[in-house]
């Protein structure tokens, strides 16, 4: 690994219910991203499908090594000499899906992959709800994938909320962090800016985060903004809506330069949580 600078891109897309439509789509954008310059290419969140329908999902979803998004951005890593980060495909695993990310090396071969972790269980404001866990396997490993550049944390949309497992990928060596997302519209407008600058300025890392965008064929509507963060948490590049490439010069070199002038990551001390109560307080409990 070296200190060398090298473009990262990001690309964002608006993925329909159809794999092989999603699949050319990709290839197109990654080849775009290259043909710009870009040594580093990642595509967001259910790059392969985004369906909302869990019948026509597991209709439409095979085991990995049938992947057609997977084989043929393998084969676009080979021919362009470039790296490419599946943000995630869904993956059949038994009953049920795993909603996996991809490091492929510039060979072609499968570097590393990860399984999201945290899974999207919420009820929103406007009426929305999600439950990710009906569907999907969670995973249960934070990953550290080696590139020529530095070691990369792989994560995926929802997980950027949990502060931790970045800190514990920086802490084990991560210079670049990606949380590759579908975000909601509603809470893309709220969040998605402000965490992946907490995250890069908390952890002196690199934010690396492609999007889904726009109103999809399922009736989902996400937030797009695909973004490349500095770890002095600078926003270097960002999307908007709409499909398409964005690029940022990258210099490992500011990772060394963030965490020297603020060193949370070597000040952090252990320490326990004590819950203190006033003794009036616990006198009432003691006679009520």
């Amino acid at each position: 690994m070296t200190a060398t600078r090298f473009t990262a891109a990001c690309v964002q897309m608006r993925s329909t219910r159809d794999p092989l439509q999603n699949r050319d789509a990709a290839v197109a954008l990654v080849r775009e991203a290259a043909s710009k310059g870009a040594h580093f290419v990642q595509t967001p969140e259910m790059t392969s499908l985004v369906e909302r329908e869990r019948a026509a999902l597991f209709e439409k979803v095979g085991p990995q090594a049938q992947d057609p998004t997977l084989a043929a951005l393998r084969e676009v890593a080979r021919e362009s000499g470039i790296i490419i980060q599946i943000g995630s495909i869904a993956v059949k695993e038994g009953d049920k899906i795993a909603n996996r990310a991809f490091l492929i090396g510039a060979d072609g071969e499968i570097i590393a992959s990860y399984d999201k972790v945290h899974l999207f269980d919420v009820d929103l404001p406007n009426g929305e709800s999600w439950r990710e866990s009906a569907t999907y396997t969670g995973g249960d490993k934070a990953v550290l994938a080696e590139t020529p550049w530095g070691y990369l944390g792989m994560t995926i949309c929802y997980d950027v909320r949990f502060a931790a497992l970045y800190r514990a990928l920086a802490e084990n060596g991560a210079s670049f962090l990606s949380a590759p997302a579908c975000f909601t519209k509603q809470t893309g407008e709220a969040h998605w800016n402000v965490l992946h600058r907490a995250r890069a300025i908390e952890t002196g890392s690199f934010m690396i985060s492609a999007a889904q965008g726009g109103l999809h064929e399922d009736g989902r509507e996400t937030f797009g903004h695909s973004i490349i963060v500095d770890p002095w948490g600078r926003v270097l590049a960002e999307a908007g809506a709409e499909p398409g490439v964005i690029l940022a010069e990258i210099d490992p070199g500011l990772v060394a330069d963030a965490r020297g002038r603020i060193p949370t990551l070597k000040n952090a001390r252990p320490f326990e949580v004590a819950t203190m109560s006033s003794p009036s307080s616990a006198g009432k409990a003691a006679t009520a």
